[in-house]
């Protein structure tokens, strides 16, 4: 696959793995994935038919995760960024923050010669694509911001139980890791989950890229960077927001207030949506997103 290098913002020589499907001609559309999550989770055929709808359509890996530069033995000081956030006391040092990882999406960009791209994320990396269109507003065509949040410790906080399962590490065996697999549904859509669907996703994961130490390093990111509510409502760039009803990892006011903090943005919400993006739902996603980018178009 193609590999962009360069050097971040936070002084690292960063490799971003990516991939794209469509003509190049045709708007870009970025997709950033979401906490621990590779860009393989943007399903391959879900970006085939972005791409037959006219975008060019590119994924990466977020960096401490897939193919991506990991940053190995890497203090993350998560605990402690957490608490600080709670409490709102001083920050300590962190690895990186989001806007680091928003600064790898542009100079992403760069490498592909794409001044303007449509940018959409979900999750964390909702959280990436507000950043990023709050810090680099003259590369934004729009922002399309899924099953995210605005960094407000006041919203779309998970259930109790989906805090405690997140936070559960998976288990590094193999066989183990795909038998746990199942547990994720947890925070899935009701509707559609299954435990087929669960395994074949983590054998893809694990065989691919199995980095858990990763994960507290990116949580620590989300934390340190705060909120984006002054940011997010200076924003100028057309923004749909979409949001699952069922969502039990970022609860439902997360995508609301989302929605309410940027000026004249498009709130959808799905129902029998949880914290993923299930095939049966695709078209009403592909629909809602063409019309969106559609808005400025080239």
């Amino acid at each position: 696959m193609p590999r962009a290098s360069f050097t971040s913002t936070d002084n690292r020589n960063i490799e971003l793995e990516y991939d794209h499907f469509g003509n190049p001609k045709d708007p870009a559309l970025l997709l950033i994935m979401g906490f621990t999550a590779q860009m393989v989770a943007w399903d391959e055929v879900f970006c085939t038919q972005l791409a037959d709808r006219g975008h060019f359509v590119i994924r990466f890996d977020n960096r401490d995760c897939g193919l991506s530069t990991k940053l190995h033995g890497v203090p993350s000081n998560s605990d402690a960024v957490i608490m600080a956030a709670m409490m709102e006391t001083e920050m300590p040092p962190v690895a990186y923050t989001l806007s680091d990882m928003a600064a790898d999406a542009a100079k992403l960009l760069d490498h592909l010669a794409i001044e303007r791209a449509h940018v959409m994320g979900a999750s964390m990396g909702g959280m990436i694509a507000q950043t990023f269109a709050i810090e680099h507003p003259h590369r934004t065509k729009t922002l399309i911001s899924i099953m995210s949040q605005p960094g407000e410790l006041t919203v779309g906080q998970p259930t109790q139980e989906a805090m405690e399962l997140i936070v559960t590490p998976a288990p590094s065996d193999r066989d183990e890791y795909i038998a746990f697999a199942p547990k994720w549904q947890l925070w899935q859509s009701k509707k559609y989950r299954s435990d087929e669907l669960s395994i074949k996703a983590a054998i893809r994961d694990f065989d691919r890229s199995n980095y858990p130490e990763g994960g507290p390093r990116q949580m620590a990111a989300i934390y340190a960077s705060g909120s984006r509510a002054e940011g997010l409502q200076k924003l100028q760039v057309p923004t749909l927001v979409i949001h699952g009803t069922e969502d039990q990892l970022i609860t439902p006011s997360g995508g609301e207030r989302t929605a309410e903090l940027i000026p004249n943005s498009t709130l959808l919400m799905v129902d029998d949506m949880g914290h993923d993006m299930p095939e049966p739902l695709w078209p009403l996603y592909l629909d809602a997103i063409s019309k969106h980018t559609a808005l400025v178009a080239h």
